[in-house]
């Protein structure tokens, strides 16, 4: 049996929340940083030492002392390839792909319309990713937006014909491709004040040139604010793909050139390459159609626009990517000639984001896209961060200089070297601040040059089964592969949630990188690990209180701290509400309803209950009222929207100016915290009732009941998984969800925890990253994902894979680091002295009141 009173660190702070603060006391605190700052590879060598020293024992002779060698290899290379030599090697890589960027953009083309227009791949069968960028999908309500008022003309044949279709449909989808076809057709929407036209012109003649030549005219009204034009087809069948026919197209297009030069200096002009046909799929009348024909009608085309762009101002644009995509589409081509609707609608889509992604400026559409300007707060910002690591080198130089003149005089009496005086001390204890400010300045400049800047290329995602679960085997294999013995045995201890948190985290950080909530089955059970953190939440943070009814002010100071620092300084610098990083919110907020419900009378702590069971059902009692509470806000959108609009809560809740994602999500894991709560309450109980038997190797209960409920849990494990996979509506599962996820939280957790030899042991790769999930989950956003998380960065182009490996690298090293600083930092914000902790918090509370006034007097310009 246990004892009650050694699992109060067990209860206290091995179930912690993600990102809540410790409970230990600072020396406690340092012991841990320092233990992560041992790193992951001295964890790699720690493990592979140990499971060497394992297989010594079951070796001999000459097998034997090979063993030996390698365990010493490692730590000789440990030596060298530490947590510190980690990031030192990624802060040179970052180095090295700034300035290749900022080179291959500014003297290599980095025009990312040109890339829009005129590179890219086929990710699926309707999924065009450009080269660099990331291409929005327009819908009905956004088009029309966008084309309001204007006025789109496309001019050529049947295959631009087609193209105007796939463009109307984004604006209507009801519009079929009806009538007579060659002939000029007309569509307006009369709700936007749009118009797009199609001119049947086969060839380029002197037909097209007076089209033309009518919207170059002084003062006429009829001009277009986008022209897209191409032909070559008709005039390789029409003349049976003769040289002469080709000389005419070259001389003819040369003379429509100038004018469509002319019209580029106030509209948007696009020349539409030919696509590739299907030679064997056309019509004997078709024959003569080549793609060797093709390419040479395409290569006079680019010559004469080319040399037209060379010498003008206005450049004529010129779409290659349809005839790309097309290469890999055309062999599903009905007649050989006319593409398949799905490539249509590609072109379509980039021709919508080359035009519209300036005007709405969508964050999932990096094509096309200018850079956001700096608002104030965020050039505030950076000059805070500039005179930070001006104040830094200042001390640095200081303190050097004080070192080398302390070490010279010594007292001539005793000859014992001088104490440094007490303005040396300050300027030295100064140095310990600055020194983190100065290197959360440097990443928070990494953080805007890949996610704000123009310097590094943005992808979008595309879910595809191996790029989830191939990466998430890997993942599950390498961190079952490196498991240690746990200090303890005790139930649900640090090190388990560590290990918890972090393969967790890992597992989200793959859903989120692979577009994997495409996947409903997917996301079901993603969803489930949220509310497992947050289930976390509740467990640890009643513990705590139930164990040591510290309900004071440094305390929830040091929690508050923990989980929002980083947040705060990436919303001054992204320019990004609160709630867009909206577990923190959720958390936070979940923190103050527990501290509430265990802090407001009666205050009912495991020491008052021991001595009257009544105190007890009290509790119970507190929780039903807190589950009652959460049924009411639930069943009142309108109460609770009321609530958490009112200013000041609204800044921190809204997300563009609309409380509806911060309901979406409290809703969803609503009872999540509760159910943690309840939990910790009836594991604390049982534990001192002495019930459970938590010894290493031992069962959890006696084995008849261990064996029960381990198969019970299996099966409910195993259904919930049945159940998620059958899904096939996210509402409608969404709605369920609240109810059904706690099924698998408990049934994991008695999976992990009722066989003694489970308890026993954890993986010490996963509990490296449950230490830091905090940073990681929240560091994503900029440095490994990108565009607010709706893409992925590109540090290496052309090689998704070494992209892969080289982002994850540095994304990792940066959240260890800021983890680092967060908690130096927190030592230093909340100090245990009641009277300085008061004059920080109205600091704190001044500078969120400036910020908040900036913020609104910005949003009214």
């Amino acid at each position: 049996m246990s004892d009650p009173k050694v699992t109060l660190e067990n209860s206290c702070e091995a179930a912690l929340a993600l990102g809540a603060a410790p409970e230990s006391n600072e020396a406690e605190r340092t012991k841990s940083t320092a233990e992560s700052s041992a790193g992951f590879y001295a964890h790699i060598s720690r493990l592979s030492t140990s499971a060497v020293s394992r297989l010594s024992d079951c070796c001999h002779g000459g097998a034997k002392m090979s063993v030996l060698a390698y365990s010493r290899g490692k730590r000789e290379i440990n030596q060298y390839f530490s947590i510190q030599n980690a990031k030192l090697l990624a802060l040179v890589a970052v180095l090295l792909l700034i300035v290749f960027h900022s080179v291959s953009r500014n003297y290599g083309g980095g025009d990312t319309c040109e890339w829009l227009l005129s590179s890219g791949r086929l990710l699926g069968e309707n999924a065009w990713q450009p080269y660099g960028c990331m291409m929005h999908r327009y819908k009905s309500n956004e088009a029309k937006s966008c084309l309001s008022e204007k006025h789109i003309a496309f001019i050529g044949d049947s295959r631009i014909r087609q193209l105007f279709y796939s463009y109307v449909n984004i604006i209507n989808f009801e519009v079929k491709e009806e009538g007579m076809k060659h002939e000029n057709i007309a569509f307006e929407d009369g709700s936007a004040s749009l118009k797009v036209d199609f001119l049947w012109h086969t060839e380029v003649n002197s037909s097209m040139k007076e089209s033309l030549t009518s919207w170059t005219l002084e003062g006429t009204s009829l001009k277009p604010d986008m022209i897209v034009l191409g032909a070559a087809t008709w005039s390789i069948k029409l003349h049976n793909g003769s040289t002469e026919a080709l000389n005419q197209y070259k001389t003819n297009l040369t003379s429509i050139a100038r004018l469509l030069e002319k019209l580029a200096e106030h509209i948007e002009v696009i020349w539409v390459l030919q696509d590739p046909v299907l030679e064997d799929h056309l019509s004997e009348d078709r024959k003569m159609i080549t793609n060797q024909q093709i390419d040479l009608y395409n290569e006079a085309a680019l010559s004469i626009l080319n040399s037209i762009n060379s010498v003008s101002k206005a450049k004529v644009q010129i779409l290659r990517a349809s005839r790309l995509a097309a290469e890999q589409t055309i062999s599903k081509s009905l007649d050989g000639l006319h593409l398949p609707r799905s490539t249509r609608d590609i072109s379509a889509m980039v021709l919508m984001n080359y035009f519209c992604n300036k005007i709405l400026k969508p964050i999932d559409g990096s094509c096309c896209l200018p850079r956001p300007p700096s608002t104030l707060i965020q050039k505030l910002t950076a000059c805070f961060f500039i005179l930070s690591i001006s104040g830094y080198l200042v001390l640095n130089f200081i303190c050097r200089n004080n070192h080398r003149e302390n070490k010279l005089p010594k007292d001539i009496e005793s000859g014992e070297e001088k104490k440094p005086s007490i303005a040396i001390s300050s300027v030295a204890g100064l140095k310990i601040p600055f020194q983190s400010v100065c290197k959360l300045g440097l990443i928070m400049a990494y953080f805007y040059f890949c996610d704000r800047a123009d310097i590094f290329m943005k992808e979008q995602k595309f879910y595809t089964h191996s790029s989830f679960f191939i990466p998430l085997i890997f993942i599950l294999v390498l961190g079952f592969f490196y498991n240690e013995n746990s200090k303890e045995a005790k139930f649900l201890n640090r090190e388990q949630t560590d290990e918890w948190k972090g393969w967790m985290q890992l597992v989200i950080l793959i859903y989120h990188i692979s577009g994997a909530s495409a996947f409903i089955p997917v996301y079901m059970h993603v969803r489930v690990l949220v509310a497992a953190y947050l289930f976390q939440t509740g467990y640890g943070h009643f513990s705590f209180f139930w164990l040591k009814g510290d309900f004071g002010l440094h305390r929830v100071c040091q929690v508050l701290f923990r989980l929002n620092f980083l947040v705060v300084v990436l919303c001054l610098v992204m320019d990004r509400a609160y709630q867009f990083y909206y577990f923190v919110p959720l958390v936070t907020f979940w923190f103050a309803v527990i501290y509430g419900t265990m802090a407001m009378w009666p205050q009912i702590l495991q020491k008052k209950a021991s001595g009257n069971a009544l105190w007890n059902l009290g509790l119970l009692m507190k929780l039903f009222f807190l589950l009652s509470c959460i049924f009411l806000l639930n069943y009142s959108q309108g109460a609770f929207e009321n609530i958490f609009s009112c200013w000041p809560i609204s800044k921190l809740f809204e997300l563009q100016g609309s409380v509806h994602e911060w309901w979406f999500r409290w809703k969803l894991d609503r009872f999540a915290v509760f159910h943690g709560m309840l939990f910790a309450f009836l594991y604390l109980v049982l534990q001192k009732c002495q019930v459970l038997s938590e010894g290493k190797g031992e069962p959890l209960f006696s084995h008849r009941i261990s064996d029960f409920l381990l198969f019970i849990s299996v099966v409910s494990f195993l259904t919930y998984s049945i159940w998620a996979s059958t899904c096939k509506n996210k509402t409608e599962c969404n709605t369920l969800h609240p109810y059904v996820s706690v099924i698998q939280i408990l049934a994991f957790i008695l999976i992990r925890n009722i066989p003694g030899y489970a308890r026993s042991v954890y993986s010490s790769f996963f509990a490296w990253f449950g230490k830091i999930s905090l940073e990681l989950f929240i560091c994503q956003y900029h440095i490994w994902l990108a565009a607010d998380t709706k893409g992925i960065l590109v540090l290496i182009p052309g090689n998704p894979v070494l992209n892969i490996i080289i982002s994850t690298f540095i994304f990792v090293c940066v959240a260890h680091e800021i983890s680092q600083i967060t908690n130096e930092l927190a030592q230093i914000a909340i100090p245990k002295d009641g009277s300085a902790l008061l004059k920080r918090l109205l600091g704190g509370a001044g500078f969120l009141v400036v910020v908040l006034l900036l913020s609104a007097q910005e949003s009214k310009l």
